[in-house]
């Protein structure tokens, strides 16, 4: 893994941070993607469920999927490229973590300058009158009930939901004003954030790609590193403190 003259360059003098990660910097926990989940739910396409369509017509399932996803989450812990993204933050004046997981494995590698683009699996809200729910009712209801009667769901954006607008013009607002953007265990294919590395090309900032193959957007970017993040993200890391310190 060799670093060019360039992104050594960037990685001394940027001070703003922009870094976007998916499914695959969790799958180097043990914890499946969202389209390889086996088991219990083989003969149920997750494609399906994922969908407030599916919560209407069957909230029961739908309820009892993300209960039994909720249930991996304890067995699998943050791996080298969390913690290595969570050191990141503190060499930057301006830093944003965006992630299209729901998994909590950021935070609990200690990410806090971040915001989750599709939500996260280990919250509740009401499907009516959109309260969080810190605590669910103890209830015979399959899913529980609201206050208000409202049936609570995940707070995780569905197939046909919008993402939270006040997050993703965070991330906008962080693409744009990037010195260095890093993309990191993602196919570059979901939008809107496979946009958020043009929009940040676009207003000068250095790219990299990091990723087990190379993606769709993968010319677009300045460096592109192939393997896990894991192995990786703790070189990048390793890579911002020997170049500031020279």
């Amino acid at each position: 893994m060799e670093f060019s003259s360039k992104l050594i360059e960037a990685l001394k003098s940027a001070q703003t941070c922009l870094i976007l990660t998916g499914a695959g910097v969790s799958a180097e926990s043990g914890l499946q993607t969202f389209r390889g989940m086996q088991g219990l739910w083989d003969d149920f396409d997750p494609m399906k469920l994922a969908t407030p369509e599916a919560f209407a017509c069957e909230p029961q399932k739908v309820w009892e999927w993300y209960q039994w996803r909720r249930e991996k989450l304890p067995l699998v812990q943050p791996n080298p490229a969390h913690k290595a993204i969570a050191q990141m933050e503190k060499h930057f004046e301006e830093f944003l973590l965006v992630t299209q997981n729901i998994d909590g494995l950021h935070q609990r590698a200690g990410s806090s300058k971040m915001v989750e683009l599709h939500g996260n699996l280990n919250r509740n809200k009401c499907s009516r009158c959109g309260t969080m729910i810190e605590t669910l009712p103890v209830s015979d209801q399959v899913p529980p009930r609201c206050k208000c009667g409202g049936r609570i769901r995940p707070d995780v954006v569905w197939f046909g939901e919008m993402l939270p607008e006040a997050v993703l013009r965070q991330a906008w607002r962080a693409a744009e004003k990037a010195d260095i953007f890093f993309s990191v265990g993602t196919s570059s294919v979901v939008q809107p954030a496979a946009s958020l590395g043009l929009v940040a090309k676009n207003n000068g900032a250095a790219l990299v790609e990091v990723n087990l193959e190379r993606t769709e957007l993968s010319p677009l970017f300045n460096d592109v590193f192939l393997g896990p993040a894991g192995e990786i993200m703790p070189r990048m890391l390793e890579g911002i403190i020997n170049a500031r310190a020279l």
